[in-house]
């Protein structure tokens, strides 16, 4: 196997386009919305994604798509996948772009606790945990003041955050559902298919059900078809993969936290969002937790040698 490498300045280049690609996928989705729906966009992406995967899949000798050990956790992982970018096109409804792409990526926090649940081998220690309450914090912070809108019991706006908070947990069970599961050791490919097939059957008939799959085929609808379809499901996911093989993960994670930044700012330059302030300091301890979470170790490393010193 390829040792891989440290990050380099081509590594960081990447990741910070991947994370401006990633950060404004919220803000196309919304700014489409007009001419077709985001529960639409993502049903039609994820379809057609799918079949610019499909080639690109390597199975070992003996294995194949329809295997019972990869097939039954697809399917499981494929609803999951459903279920969150379901939550992220209702969210978008409700709420900010700013705000679903933030809430969104609290995942990792769900993540750790997951793991801390089910697997001894990844228990919590005391600096993650600090990590977890500053971004719970964060999150309750971010939800003070949203949207009073007089005769609603649950304003719109905190609906949408709910749903988009709900989103980061279903995109939590997925990463948890696939440590724990035969797909943990498949190619990447292979698990991609799998939840954009599954993006597809499962999104294209609540978007019809639902009277979400009417299309007005504007410059804008075409536009962010083509962004998602070839950026952002095939290009980026097929670029993090590549990156993932030749360098270490947690240095590309590291950068993965400037996503949400730059999902801020591109709904405030797009669609014109206004951010309160206690969303701002929300999402900084939001983020400061995350970070706190994912890079404990290096944390530990740090205050054992400052004690050494």
């Amino acid at each position: 196997m390829e040792q891989r490498k440290a990050l380099d300045v081509q590594a960081s280049g990447l990741m910070i386009v991947l994370c401006m690609i990633w950060g404004i996928q919220q803000a196309v989705l919304k700014l489409a919305a007009p001419d077709i729906s985001p529960i639409m966009q993502i049903a039609i992406r994820s379809g057609l994604s799918a079949l610019l995967v499909f080639p690109l899949i390597r199975l070992q000798q003996g294995v194949h798509l329809c295997s019972k050990e990869y097939l039954l956790p697809g399917i499981w992982l494929a609803l999951l996948f459903s279920a969150e970018f379901l939550l992220v096109a209702e969210a978008l409804r409700y709420t900010t772009a700013s705000h679903t792409v933030v809430l969104l990526y609290t995942a990792p926090i769900f993540v750790a606790l997951g793991l801390h649940w089910k697997l001894p081998a990844e228990k919590l220690n005391a600096v993650q945990w600090l990590g977890i309450f500053m971004a719970f914090g964060g999150i309750a912070l971010s939800f003070i003041g949203r949207g009073q809108h007089a005769g609603q019991q649950i304003p719109q706006a905190l609906w949408g955050d709910l749903l988009a908070l709900l989103a980061g947990g279903m995109w939590a069970l997925t990463t948890i559902s696939l440590r724990l599961t035969k797909l943990a050791d498949a190619p990447p490919t292979q698990t991609l298919f799998y939840q954009l097939v599954g993006g597809f059957v499962f999104l294209m008939p609540v978007a019809v059900l639902t009277g979400q799959a009417a299309v007005h085929w504007s410059a804008i609808a075409l536009g962010s078809m083509a962004f998602h379809v070839l950026l952002m499901s095939f290009f980026s996911l097929m670029l993090w993969f590549w990156l993932l093989r030749k360098y270490l993960a947690n240095g590309l994670g590291v950068f993965s936290f400037l996503t949400p930044i730059f999902g801020m700012i591109f709904g405030v330059t797009f669609l014109n969002e206004q951010i309160e302030p206690n969303f701002i300091l929300g999402t900084a301890f939001v983020m400061a937790g995350v970070m706190t979470v994912s890079l404990h170790a290096w944390i530990r490393r740090a205050l054992h040698l400052a004690e050494s010193a």
